[in-house]
């Protein structure tokens, strides 16, 4: 069976699953979902005219004679001013009717019982729904909900959303080779690819249910994937064709339907998608940690992003500049940092090491026959805090393009970020510009 390419294998991966149900919670209890609905404004920003600075709400030309004062969250009601009257005034205060002005302390003078000053009509009052009227429409359905959605949410009268259920993930763990704990000894690794799990589960709008390790066994591997309480089961190794790899077989036996069988990228060509007859999806991750880290943002992330209802995303392009080895018929997937106006190779990227993708911002998916022209960008997870680490500095003879301007684009690819605006990756060292390895 020929490997399906890789910009076909996100696309089937998106179009396998549909977003799950719609579900009521509390606020707390919508953050890292989708908005099912639109967010609206059931109440007005400002919800009653405020003032906008301390001092004196004035009615009319001046000087004004004081008549009382007003602070912030009084519940008492607030008379009309009449013209030539004027009343202390607190920030966030309730504006009286006939107010012309609010005149800050700074710019007033108080004389006897009179204050003197200079305004400009409407200046310093936020009149109500000047921000947001009532009813408005301001963020679509399919959008992630963050922290400062949820304190928008709030102002805008919100106690509970409509989200998208978040997709459950099971991972089996495959492997008699694996430890979960201590050193490594001779013929046992320590398993690399269940720790990165949950974040980029969580970044792809899922959450883990359960993970369970089980031997080099088709049964087990059958009853670990006949668990109803996931939506997507994840198989860490076992995807390849070697006398312990039974993930095709243990497919068979539950009547599953193979969506992709090898994907033409390196790393990572021996990731699977599958879907069982009760509509739950399998991914199947290589055993090497860096080709499953591919194959999770091959295959994983836009599975989830679709099953949680967040909104796809358009791609992100940057100029790579450095040496990459670059392959007639397979996608190479390149870690990669910024420098100035370009992103650059960090290295370190052989199937079974992580160390050139903890330093990444990025990867860079490098086309067959790529010629120079600007590739695609995957974000990674939390790549922000990757940016602290310290890295070697540039080898000698290496060209890098200095401009300081950083690369903008519409949106990042993939389920996470915004539905418009720019993606800047964040300044990193000086990277020494690497080969990427065969794989």
């Amino acid at each position: 069976m020929n490997a399906t390419s890789w910009p076909e294998a996100r696309r089937i991966a998106r179009s396998a699953g549909r977003p799950l149900d719609p579900i009521d919670v509390t606020l707390p209890e919508a953050l890292g979902a989708t908005l099912a609905v639109p967010l609206t404004a059931l109440s007005p920003l400002p919800a009653y005219d405020a003032a906008a600075m301390d001092g004196y709400a004035v009615s009319g030309p001046g000087p004004w004679q004081v008549t009382g004062r007003v602070l912030a969250g009084d519940a008492r009601p607030v008379e009309p001013l009449l013209p030539g009257t004027a009343v202390e005034i607190a920030t966030g205060a309730l504006v009286p009717a006939g107010v012309d002005a609010v005149l800050p302390y700074e710019r007033a003078r108080f004389r006897s019982d009179r204050v003197h000053g200079e305004i400009e009509t409407g200046r310093h009052i936020r009149r109500r729904g000047d921000d947001c009227p009532l009813g408005e429409e301001v963020l679509p359905t399919g959008t992630l909900v963050t922290p400062t959605l949820l304190g928008l949410a709030a102002s805008l009268g919100h106690d509970r959303l409509t989200v998208h259920l978040r997709p459950r993930v099971g991972v089996v763990v495959t492997g008699a080779e694996l430890l979960s704990h201590g050193l490594p000894t001779p013929g046992r690794v320590r398993d690399a690819i269940s720790p990165m799990l949950p974040g980029l589960v969580d970044s792809a709008g899922g959450t883990i249910a359960w993970t369970t390790r089980v031997t080099d066994d088709k049964t087990a591997l059958v009853e670990a994937m006949s668990r109803p309480d996931a939506e997507v089961v994840v198989v860490c190794g076992a995807t390849s064709v070697g006398a312990a790899d039974h993930l095709r077989g243990a497919l068979e036996a539950l009547a599953a339907q193979v969506r992709v069988h090898g994907v033409a990228c390196r790393p990572g060509h021996p990731q699977l998608l599958a879907t069982l007859p009760d509509g739950r999806c399998v991914v199947g991750l290589p055993g090497n940690p860096y080709a499953a880290l591919v194959a999770a943002l091959t295959l994983l992330t836009p599975l989830l992003g679709r099953l949680a209802g967040r909104t796809e995303r358009r791609p992100v392009t940057a100029r790579l500049v450095g040496p990459v080895k670059v392959l007639d018929r397979d996608t190479r997937l390149v870690p990669v940092a910024r420098e100035g106006s370009v992103v650059v190779p960090v290295g370190h990227d052989r199937p079974g090491l992580l160390w050139g993708a903890a330093e990444a911002n990025a990867l860079a998916v490098v086309p067959p026959g790529w010629q120079g022209a600007e590739v695609e960008l995957l974000a990674l997870p939390d790549a922000d805090a990757a940016a602290a680490v310290v890295v070697r500095p540039p080898a000698s003879g290496t060209s890098v393009d200095p401009e300081p301007t950083p690369p903008e684009a519409a949106a990042p690819t993939g389920a996470g970020g915004p539905p418009g605006g720019v993606l800047r990756l964040p300044e990193r060292a000086p990277l020494a510009v690497a080969t990427s390895h065969e794989s």
